[in-house]
């Protein structure tokens, strides 16, 4: 299992967005894959739990956390392939932890937690909570962003991850992804 969950050397700046529900880690991923012509890797834990709740109305359980980890994982080291300049990952699997803490008493996996810890980003992406809340089936959580807010600033605090704060509209989010992402790849050449 250990295996599944790691990354696979690629060729390639991985950027991550990273923050709470419904803060445009979507939109943005696919308007940056757009801007620079590459891939971006989605976010494999809600077409996990669509379907889930599709088929039998059930939301997530610890029990869930592995198999969306070993997803995601996947996909980015498939996607990986697919480009030799930037791969933007709408999560990653330090999101999956904070997302475990926050709605199992502060739990989570040891073996997931490990890779979480493990598995590195030239850049995290922090979406702040200043876009309106859109429900859907899953999202959960429209009066607590600002607590969620905190532990995924917290944990990107905590674990030293190199990150930049995205407020504002889309085009002001946009305009500061690209400056830094321009930056991380002028320095990698």
């Amino acid at each position: 299992m250990e295996e599944q969950l790691k990354q696979q050397p690629a060729n390639c700046i991985k950027v991550v967005l990273f923050g709470p529900e419904s803060t445009g880690k979507t939109t943005l991923s696919r308007q940056l894959a757009r801007h620079y012509n590459s891939v971006w890797v989605p976010e494999y834990a809600r077409e996990y739990l669509q379907n889930k709740w599709n088929n039998e109305r059930k939301t997530c359980e610890p029990k869930d956390l592995l198999p969306i980890a070993i997803g995601q994982i996947r996909l980015e080291n498939e996607l990986a392939k697919k480009t030799n300049t930037v791969l933007i990952c709408d999560t990653d699997l330090l999101e999956t932890k904070v997302y475990s803490e926050a709605y199992y008493s502060g739990t989570c996996d040891p073996i997931l937690e490990k890779f979480a810890l493990e598995n590195t980003y030239s850049l995290y992406f922090l979406t702040y909570i200043d876009t309106p809340w859109e429900a859907d089936d899953l999202r959960d959580k429209p009066n607590e962003r600002e607590r969620m807010f905190k532990a995924f600033e917290s944990a990107l605090i905590k674990h030293k991850k190199p990150y930049v704060l995205l407020k504002g509209n889309k085009s002001e989010r946009l305009e500061t992804a690209l400056k830094h992402i321009d930056q991380l790849l002028k320095s990698n050449t």
